[in-house]
Formats: structure tokens, C-alpha cells, sequence
């Protein structure tokens, strides 16, 4: 037959059984061995104990904060404290020119002085109206418009009294002072800067009295209300146990979240408000589920850290693998680990040992090969 006239199937045959015969060779060589790798301290990773319970991630905030304003318009001749000072209740913290309001509390005080006068000789016509009256000297009108008179007299004294409050009171606002005992957290004026009523000139807050508020799923407000015990964890490795916890009645009807408030007992030193913490619930030990899982924890000189990054060495047979891990609270010196490792891992106690020993062994594979 001549070749041109062969169907395509037979054209193909020979390239597909020599393509199959290739593969097949290929399947039954043995991938090289792995160099051995040298000695590397590492240790098992524990199952996480189911009594360790679930944390959330909230934010420290004091319970008591003045954010102090300007309630009168001036310029700041003298700022007597600084941030991160301790001031006492009603230390002066600043102090605004007071010029205007001096000027008009006397005016105030000069106008009610007149007004007590005006209602002084308005009393005492009417007393002697009063007294002609027995005698049928004056009119009945004559007495009703003395009383009248005394009566107007006595109310424009009253209102000048309350002008000269008010004057008296913007003259006050012209001194800053501290509304309770605490730490200056910021300072927003200068000396020298003009500021009007409603701007920002300080703030306050007390150390001793701090709170977390933390958002747990409505499906596990009711174990926390249940049992409240709860251990926060602190920046630093610090654990305290909480002075109170309080679940909120209601869910937020956006995020279907209740709001926890956990409130801290008196601490020395104290954490500053706005840093975060965990408050982990004992009613969440070994819960499953939302993400409840219990995790584990590894010695915090087992992480390698590059750049933001966080990971550790973990041992397979003879291979080292860099494994990314996600961390949370740092205890003591360990650190929980919320996902990349289970229980049952091998992980290198010494990341640089295992990074010197994982490059030896490229080392020792790279010289095999030639």
C-alpha cells in the first residue's frame, strides 16, 4: 500500500507506543535519595489542652476619659502640665486669657448693683404707699402701680444676679482644670494659640479603672453569661484574671455579634488604652466550631521570623520545611499558634541550627549530583 494512502490511526501508532515506552521508563527510575540531615534539636508539638478555652481580640479603653474643650474663646497663656503627667482632681492644667470675661463680669456686677438700688427705692415707695392707704390719703391705683413698680424692680434684680452668675462662670472657663485624678494622655494647644469654644485642648484619663469590650458570635453569649470566668492576656506576656464580666442583653443587629465587657482590676503597671489584649472564656474550653478550635502553643525561640512574616521549621523524614504560621498571644515565653501547625509536628527548637543544617544538606545533595 502505498504510504500516502495510509489512515491517520496508523500514522500515529508508532509515536504514541514510543511516547508510552519513554513514560514508562521514566516512571521506574528511583527519584535520588535525600542526603541525611544533620543533627537538629526538635521537639513535638502537644495537643492543645481542651481547658485552655477561646479567646477574642479586643482593645483596652479607660473607663473614665474626659476629652477636655474650650468653653470660652481666648488665647492660652500657660499650659501647666504635659502628657504622660499625673495630675490630682482639679489641678490647673491650663490657663486662657480672660481679659473679655473679667471686663464683663464687672460690668454684670456694676448693672446688678444698680438693679439692687432700683429695687431698694422701688420697696420703699410701696412701703409708703402702703402706709397712706390706712389713712385714705392715696388712690387704690396709686398702690397697685407702687407694687407693680416694686415687683418689676425686684425681678430686674434677679436677672442681673443671673448675669453676673454667667459672667462669673466665663470667667471660670478661662482655668482648666483636671475633673478627676489621672494620667494626661494628649495635649492639643499650645501657649500662645488663639482657641475658640468646642476646640480640643486635652485629655484625661484614669489608669486604675480600664475595661475590654470584645464581639463574640450570639451563638456563644449565652455559655459566656452562663459562666463568666475569663483570663485576659496582656501585651507582654501578662496574665490577669478579670474583676467582672458583663454580657450584654441585646445583639448588634448588623454583625449578629453581642458585645462582652470585661472589666480589668487595678494594675501596676498599667496597659494604655488603646492596645490591644485577649480575653480568652473558660465556658469556650474545646469548643468546636465558629472557629472555636483549642490552639497550640511552641516556645517563642522556635519562630523564625522574616520580615512580617512568621514561620518555623518543621522536620519530615530527612527534610526541613519552613512553615508559615499565624500567631496569637505571646504568654510568658511562648506564643500561641492559631494556624499552621497541629499537633504531632517536629519543629526545630532553633531555627538558625535548622537553617545551617538545610543548607549543608543542599550542600551535601549539590556535590552527590556531580
Amino acid at each position: 500500500m502505498d504510504p500516502l494512502m495510509r489512515k491517520p490511526r496508523d500514522l500515529l501508532m508508532p509515536s504514541l507506543l514510543a511516547l508510552a515506552l519513554s513514560l514508562a521508563a521514566c516512571g521506574g527510575t528511583e527519584q535520588a535519595p535525600v542526603p541525611p540531615l544533620g543533627a537538629v534539636a526538635t521537639f513535638e508539638v502537644a495537643a492543645a489542652d481542651g481547658a485552655t478555652g477561646r479567646g477574642w481580640d479586643g482593645v483596652v479603653e479607660a473607663v473614665r476619659r474626659s476629652d477636655l474643650s474650650a468653653q470660652t474663646a481666648g488665647r492660652v497663656i500657660a499650659v501647666e502640665v504635659d502628657v504622660n503627667d499625673r495630675v490630682a482632681a482639679g489641678t490647673v492644667l491650663l490657663r486662657i486669657s480672660a481679659v473679655e470675661q473679667d471686663a464683663g463680669a464687672n460690668a454684670a456686677r456694676a448693672q446688678l448693683r444698680a438693679a439692687e438700688a432700683s429695687a431698694a427705692e422701688a420697696e420703699q415707695n410701696y412701703r409708703r404707699f402702703a402706709a397712706l392707704a390706712n389713712g385714705q390719703f392715696v388712690s387704690k391705683a396709686q398702690i397697685d402701680q407702687a407694687r407693680a413698680a416694686r415687683d418689676s424692680a425686684a425681678a430686674a434684680r434677679d436677672a442681673a444676679r443671673a448675669v453676673v452668675a454667667q459672667a462669673a462662670q466665663q470667667s471660670a472657663y478661662t482655668v482648666v482644670r483636671a475633673p478627676f485624678a489621672g494620667v494626661v494622655a494628649s495635649r492639643d494647644v499650645e501657649p500662645g494659640e488663639t482657641v475658640a469654644p468646642g476646640q480640643p485642648l486635652m485629655r484625661v484619663y484614669e489608669p486604675r479603672e480600664l475595661r475590654i469590650e470584645v464581639a463574640v458570635p450570639q451563638t456563644r453569649a449565652e455559655a459566656i453569661r452562663r459562666d463568666p470566668r475569663a483570663r485576659v492576656l496582656l501585651p507582654g506576656g501578662r496574665e490577669v484574671t478579670p474583676a467582672a464580666v458583663i454580657v450584654f442583653p441585646a445583639a448588634d443587629a448588623t454583625s449578629h455579634s453581642v458585645n462582652v465587657r470585661v472589666r480589668l482590676p487595678d494594675l501596676d503597671p498599667s496597659p494604655a488604652p488603646g492596645t490591644t489584649a485577649k480575653v480568652v472564656f473558660d465556658a469556650e474550653a474545646g469548643s468546636a466550631g465558629d472557629g472555636g478550635a483549642a490552639t497550640v502553643r511552641i516556645p517563642l525561640s522556635a519562630v523564625a521570623q522574616r520580615g512580617e512574616l512568621s514561620g518555623a521549621y518543621v522536620k519530615q523524614g530527612e527534610r526541613l520545611l519552613l512553615r508559615q504560621l499565624r500567631l496569637g498571644a505571646r504568654v510568658g515565653d511562648s506564643v500561641e499558634v492559631i494556624s499552621g501547625l497541629q499537633a504531632g509536628d517536629k519543629v526545630a527548637r532553633d531555627p538558625v541550627a535548622a537553617m545551617q543544617a538545610l543548607a549543608a544538606q543542599r550542600k551535601q545533595a549539590g556535590a552527590t549530583d556531580e
